[in-house]
């Protein structure tokens, strides 16, 4: 795999896991901490993530980039308001 199609997989994937988490962020920002919801919501994305990685071949070293990235999600999700 070339340098460039690694650096676009990382890039989409980062990105989607961002998009993934806001609307996640969200909803937990709407319920009571550390009740069930407030776990799942953080938690419902991380297989879509896991799956997006093994897919896209890209190694374990990449995961703090994407936690990074979930938690960017969750707290932008959070601050929304409509």
């Amino acid at each position: 795999m070339d340098i460039t199609t690694k650096l676009a997989l990382v890039l989409g994937l980062f990105f989607f896991t961002v998009l993934l988490n806001l609307p996640f962020g969200y909803l937990r920002a709407k319920v009571k901490k550390f009740s069930f919801h407030w776990f799942l919501y953080i938690h419902l994305p991380i297989p879509l993530i896991f799956l997006g990685r093994r897919l896209s071949q890209l190694s374990w070293h990449y995961i703090p980039l994407f936690v990074a990235a979930a938690l960017i999600g969750q707290f932008s999700g959070g601050g929304l308001v409509f």
